[in-house]
């Protein structure tokens, strides 16, 4: 079971909005670090995905595992919500 989602974001970045759009609509909510208003966190994302691009998005579940999907891919990503 899904305990917490994070999405790192840009401003411009169109699948970071698909992702957004895709969890609203299944009524799941997240947090979102936005990496334009928060640069610092740059580091963070590459280092949790190994990707240089976003979305970058955690799933952490209950049992405190988690699964980072990098892009709008929801073959990945509607899996991992359940």
């Amino acid at each position: 079971m899904v305990k917490d989602i994070t999405i790192f974001t840009t401003d411009t970045c169109a699948y970071c909005s698909n992702v957004k759009t895709y969890l609203k609509a299944k009524g799941v909510g997240y947090n979102e670090i936005n990496l334009d208003q928060e640069p610092e966190k740059r580091a963070e994302a590459h280092r949790i995905s190994g990707a240089l691009t976003v979305p970058v998005t955690v799933i952490t579940r209950t049992d405190d595992s988690q699964e980072v999907i990098v892009g709008f891919n929801l073959a990945k990503l509607a899996p991992a919500l359940n």
